[in-house]
């Protein structure tokens, strides 16, 4: 990923959907124990060709709407999300995303931000 630009506008805490169920402790909090797939999705660069994207959330309310209820997620420190990602081979990061058709569809217009 690009780290020229940065979330300056992003809250402090990012919800990022997860590929799996992440354990999560008696309040539900998310635990993380080792390491978490998170959800990569590809999209049509403005370059061209296609680019590997990480979505997240400002909020989990913003999640559930996009994704539905069932999604699994972790909250990550927006400053730490670059290094979060790294290995993961997102080239990007899709925030606040909105369903295509609906909710529970990832997709549609969202700022892409190369974090």
């Amino acid at each position: 990923m690009d780290s020229a630009q940065s979330f300056q506008e992003a809250p402090e805490v990012l919800v990022v959907p997860t590929m799996t169920d992440v354990p999560r402790d008696d309040d539900g909090a998310p635990r993380l124990e080792g390491t978490v797939e998170v959800m990569l999705i590809p999209l049509e660069a403005e370059s061209g060709g296609t680019q590997l994207v990480a979505l997240a959330f400002s909020t989990v309310v913003g999640l559930v709407e996009a994704m539905g209820e069932e999604q699994s997620w972790v909250a990550i420190p927006s400053g730490k999300l670059e290094e979060a990602l790294q290995g993961s081979g997102a080239q990007a990061v899709l925030l606040d995303p909105q369903p295509a058709g609906g909710a529970g569809g990832a997709g549609g217009a969202g700022g892409a931000k190369n974090g």
